[in-house]
């Protein structure tokens, strides 16, 4: 299973970024796939799910309202909207072989990660 992110970058505070994860070399039917977010010092935090058979969805409360998760094909789409320093962070998108249903928040139930893309929010 591989996972590419992208889309990451500079941005003003109040605007906008979307970021993909590209997935290849799995079935995922039953996986669930996620966002997390991780600033040094700081453990890894999940910032939103989607199953990939029904495109359930859950989001931390501090995203809800302003990200979207999504899924286009192969594709994990995470859009940002209205955006605040405290977004900046590196963003990891992430497979869950394991669950089968539930979203699960905690970076250590993903089996599968990607390298990670740079969202940088000025204030």
């Amino acid at each position: 299973v591989q996972l590419q992110a992208s889309g990451g970058g500079l941005v003003q505070a109040g605007g906008s970024l979307r970021l993909s994860c590209t997935t290849s070399g799995g079935t995922f039917g039953t996986y669930i796939m996620a966002w997390f977010r991780q600033v040094p010092g700081k453990e890894r935090e999940f910032v939103a799910g989607i199953t990939w058979s029904d495109s359930r969805t859950r989001y931390a409360d501090s995203v809800k309202g302003r990200f979207t998760v999504s899924r286009d094909k192969n594709t994990v789409l995470l859009q940002m909207y209205a955006l605040k320093p405290e977004d900046t962070a590196v963003y990891y998108c992430a497979a869950d072989s394991g669950s089968g249903w539930m979203i699960r928040t905690t970076a250590r139930e993903y089996d599968y990660w990607g390298q990670g893309t740079l969202v940088t929010v000025s204030s």
